[in-house]
């Protein structure tokens, strides 16, 4: 097919080619635009993976070089065993992370510039014909096969690496009803806001990008208030906290940060791995406190409350309204790009795939949007974790301030040695990839 065609609006706002104009297409965009954006999407996808895999060597290197000895500011609370353990976790997970990021890498270049999602769509036209449910089954069908793909690697992660640490709880059963499940209400759910979505793009005229942003943005608040009282209870048991003394104190502490719940909860999250936890989900009235059974196995009360009052300092700074209000604005400009790019013919034949010829091309945009915008955004991850990580500073300032800092600091720590988490990470892969700071640095800043 010649790199480019002729654009032809249409009242449905979607992408065309006249397959008798195919001469003119110098007429509306120069030739090398497609070739640009191969070239463009190829070197980023290359120095992309070659920052990552120079990141991740920086890290295994720099957690093997200090494998050996528990780091001076843990040696009192942090034994060689312990130590040795999550350093071998952290490698483990290293190294299959390379492995990720190559096949990814692979199957990334096979959906797009070899020309995977084109064929896939082609072979789908050629079944169902142009139309809405062409479009709704191109991307059911792609999220099918990237999640068939993605299998081995999961399995291998939950009943290989999870499994020799003592973090593994689940049974293959278990798994593949929670597989079934998720998937059955993914397809619910997702299949429904993205036929709408795509009516939208062919039925909105011009400025579809912004009603679809309205229906995405209500989508994911709508979210934050069925999950914790729907959906998560599909997956594990919610008790209401039945140690009264516990209770007692967490109410006295939310009453003193004059904040509220509608429940105190107990997650029997040891169904399905050992790692310990305690969370805020839900909004506005919907807000509830759910806690792991293997956290309060785990901690003492005050090293609950510890805990308890750093989430809450997370509302308290607004850190969840500035996150969401953050989404806002960033799902906006990305809207908004693939409201242009969906009418440029470059885009498509740029990244691999051949439109369709008097055939509504929506579900490709978004596609190939999703595929294309990780490869450029990744370099501005250091700025986006900075910003989780002062958070996390915030919120631990907020909580030694309302219960104490060496009930944080032990609970932390205990946390760390639970989860198995390096107290020696590569100070760039931390740039890079850690929404949490280092131990070290929280327990700095803390004085301790």
């Amino acid at each position: 097919m010649p790199a480019g065609g002729v654009f032809v609006a249409s009242m449905r706002g979607i992408v065309a080619y006249d397959l008798n104009s195919l001469a003119m297409v110098a007429s509306f965009f120069p030739l090398s635009y497609p070739l640009m954006l191969t070239f463009a999407f190829s070197f980023t996808l290359l120095f992309g993976l070659i920052l990552k895999l120079w990141l991740s060597s920086r890290q295994i290197r720099h957690v093997a070089q200090h494998r050996g000895q528990v780091p001076g500011a843990f040696t009192n609370t942090i034994t060689l065993a312990a130590h040795q353990k999550a350093a071998d976790y952290t490698l483990t997970k290293a190294r299959l992370g390379l492995l990720e990021l190559a096949l990814g890498g692979a199957l990334l270049l096979g959906w797009t510039l070899l020309g995977g999602l084109s064929a896939l769509n082609q072979l789908l036209l050629s079944w169902l014909g142009g139309g809405m449910g062409q479009q709704v089954a191109l991307l059911g069908a792609f999220v099918l096969v990237s999640g068939l793909l993605d299998l081995p690697l999961t399995l291998y992660q939950t009943f290989v690496i999870e499994e020799r640490f003592g973090f593994n709880k689940m049974t293959l059963k278990l798994w593949v009803l929670d597989l079934l499940k998720s998937s059955l209400i993914g397809a619910l759910i997702g299949l429904p806001i993205a036929a709408l979505i795509l009516w939208m793009m062919g039925a909105a005229g011009g400025m579809w990008w912004l009603w679809a942003w309205a229906v995405w943005m209500g989508f994911n608040l709508l979210l934050l208030i069925i999950y914790p009282t729907f959906i998560a209870p599909l997956f594990n048991k919610f008790l209401p906290l039945e140690d009264e003394i516990l209770k007692a104190r967490v109410n006295a502490l939310m009453q003193r940060c004059g904040f509220s719940a509608k429940g105190l909860f107990v997650m029997d999250g040891s169904k399905r791995s050992a790692h310990a936890n305690a969370y805020f989900t839900g909004f506005g009235a919907a807000k509830r406190v759910v806690f792991y059974d293997t956290l309060l196995s785990k901690l003492s009360p005050d090293e609950v409350d510890a805990v308890l009052a750093h989430e809450l300092g997370h509302f308290k700074h607004k850190h969840i309204i500035k996150r969401i209000v953050s989404m806002f604005a960033l799902s906006l400009l990305g809207f908004a790009l693939l409201g242009w790019l969906a009418t440029q013919a470059w885009f498509y034949v740029g990244l691999g795939v051949q439109p369709n010829m008097g055939a509504p091309n929506d579900a490709l945009a978004l596609l190939l949007f999703m595929l294309a915008l990780p490869v450029f955004t990744f370099f501005i991850a250091p700025v986006v974790a900075q910003f989780s990580r002062k958070h996390e500073f915030e919120a631990d300032a907020y909580a030694v301030n309302h219960t104490s800092a060496q009930d944080l600091a032990s609970a932390l720590l205990k946390l760390y040695e639970d989860n198995a988490s390096t107290l020696t990470p590569d100070p760039w892969y931390v740039k890079f990839y850690y929404s949490h700071p280092p131990a070290s640095e929280r327990l700095a800043r803390m004085g301790m």
